[in-house]
């Protein structure tokens, strides 16, 4: 699906889907409307209305699948922001076993991984851009300097233990949310429904090509609910993009309040 339905409000993509399936709609009726004279309008009532429940089974197995993998996007989008939050706060937790400039520089590394993954890698995951490659590196910096630190004490080995597996769990978590931003409902999968709803809206149009008001009443219910599924899946298809998009609101709520820009390394 394009960018720009996700970037649309609510309102406006359900908007133009619904318009978009009605047009569509309309179309299909007045052309097999057209096409039933004669010894095709015996061919188009010769179609058995029995052949509906299966195309609407079919339809229905469709939107379940699609369904099912973006709501499941989603659902591992938030796990996966939550998890990095959690790793990050208590790495600030952890740090103040080393006061002063350690604990102000992992704070400041942490300060500055948060308004780096909200300014450049939200955006980017939005439009699918963002990559592996995109390397973390306040985090990169912030194990560094961990690494580095001398412990003098049991305590400081183990909250040096603990910061360093943190760290690990914050980038396999930011490794993770930036796969699932590469996801998303493909475009074979969207032609598929998209065949499936026109043969079902074919269907019915023939079944009642000779009763306009019946062909009307039974187009018009399922193209709402054609439309219903597809506003569905298209708000949930991309689990940083949208209206109901996972934000970093998560994140924002961990960041160091002490902390204002990034301290050289």
């Amino acid at each position: 699906m394009s960018d720009w339905i996700h970037a649309l409000p609510m309102g406006w993509m359900a908007l133009m889907v619904f318009g978009g399936v009605f047009l569509v709609t309309a179309g299909i009726h007045r052309v097999v409307l057209q096409l039933a004279t004669g010894e095709r309008a015996q061919a188009f009532k010769g179609v058995s209305p029995g052949m509906l429940p299966p195309l609407g089974i079919i339809f229905g197995l469709f939107v379940a699948f699609l369904a099912a993998q973006a709501w499941s996007d989603v659902d591992r989008a938030h796990v996966d922001v939550n998890r990095e939050a959690s790793a990050l706060r208590a790495v600030v937790l952890l740090s103040q076993a080393f006061p002063g400039e350690p604990d102000a520089r992992l704070r400041g590394f942490v300060a500055h991984h948060i308004r780096e993954a909200q300014e450049v890698e939200w955006p980017a995951m939005a439009q699918h851009r963002a990559t592996l490659t995109m390397v973390p590196a306040p985090l990169a910096d912030a194990l560094a300097v961990v690494v580095a630190l001398p412990a003098t004490s049991a305590g400081q080995v183990a909250a040096q233990r603990e910061i360093i597996s943190q760290l690990g769990n914050a980038l396999d978590a930011r490794r993770q949310r930036i796969l699932v931003s590469r996801g998303g409902v493909g475009w074979v999968k969207w032609m598929a429904l998209f065949v499936q709803a026109i043969c079902m809206l074919v269907a019915i149009a023939m079944v009642h090509c000779d009763n306009r008001v019946t062909a009307r009443l039974a187009l018009g219910l399922f193209s709402t609910a054609v439309s219903i599924c597809i506003v569905l899946i298209v708000a949930y298809d991309r689990p940083f993009a949208g209206p109901v998009a996972v934000d970093p609101s998560v994140l924002l709520q961990v960041q160091p309040h002490s902390a204002a820009g990034r301290p050289a390394p």
